[in-house]
């Protein structure tokens, strides 16, 4: 059964990688139609570093992604403390309330944040962008962190305390540096949440403000070019950095003690 359960993982891995190394080897070939044979070349590369356009959307995307990291993680974190550490009525309803953002279509989920932002008089731009992916970004640092209280013992504050420390010095001295690892999880998570929205980004950005999923998208209507291609790879490159240091920190999967 060994061989053919490598098979089939190997099967898999096919199944989902061609496609993309099919785009990034097209990123590197000289012709403008995908003709071939292959041939190598980094003039796309170079085209793309002189497209202010998607450079501009790519800066963007970075700024909104790094504030909804820092934003999401520390609101995602208080509410992880709460629910974790308190016990309060509603809370179970509470923690309930937490799956159906993300089970949710971004399709209607965008459809709805774009007609109560208008309602409201928020309207659209780069706030209401942050405010949209940082609303998509808390149910998973929520989860995340709550994942990684799970695997604290909660006697060691009640340890500390019965030694002279108060709550908060036994939450920041004991617990904090042994959520350190779920919390940069966390973090990375909604960094790549953000990075790679593109339905919320759509109906929220405006003309003369746009993130990088939206400007390839709107590059793609017009006519795919092979910088699309660079730029989806440097993309894809950051991506899976971040998943990969997500990955190794927040270590999914692991339910040992942490003592």
């Amino acid at each position: 059964m060994k061989p053919l359960g490598r098979v089939y993982l190997i099967a898999i891995l096919i199944f989902l990688y061609t496609p993309i190394l099919v785009m990034m080897a097209m990123g590197f070939n000289a012709s403008p139609l995908y003709e071939l044979p292959f041939s190598f070349s980094v003039r796309w590369y170079q085209a793309l570093w002189n497209n202010s356009v998607l450079l501009t959307a790519g800066l963007n995307s970075i700024i909104i992604a790094s504030i909804t990291a820092v934003l999401a993680t520390a609101l995602g974190t208080m509410a992880s403390v709460a629910l974790s550490r308190r016990t309060f009525r509603g809370k179970s309803f509470l923690q309930l309330m937490l799956l159906p953002p993300i089970a949710i279509p971004w399709l209607i989920t965008g459809t709805a944040m774009l007609i109560f932002f208008y309602w409201s008089g928020i309207g659209r731009g780069m706030h209401a962008l942050l405010i949209g992916h940082v609303a998509l970004a808390i149910p998973y640092v929520v989860l995340v962190v709550g994942t990684g209280f799970r695997t604290i013992r909660s006697d060691l504050e009640e340890a500390a305390m019965s030694l002279g420390s108060t709550p908060v010095h036994a939450f920041f001295s004991v617990t904090l540096p042994l959520l350190y690892p779920s919390i940069l999880g966390a973090a990375l998570f909604a960094f790549a949440v953000s990075l790679d929205q593109f339905v919320i980004s759509y109906f929220l950005a405006t003309p003369g403000y746009t993130t990088l999923p939206v400007q390839i998208y709107s590059s793609i209507r017009k006519g795919f070019t092979p910088e699309i291609n660079a730029i989806s790879t440097v993309l894809l490159l950051g991506s899976m950095t971040i998943i990969l240091i997500f990955a190794r920190f927040a270590k999914p999967g692991d339910t040992r003690d942490k003592r």
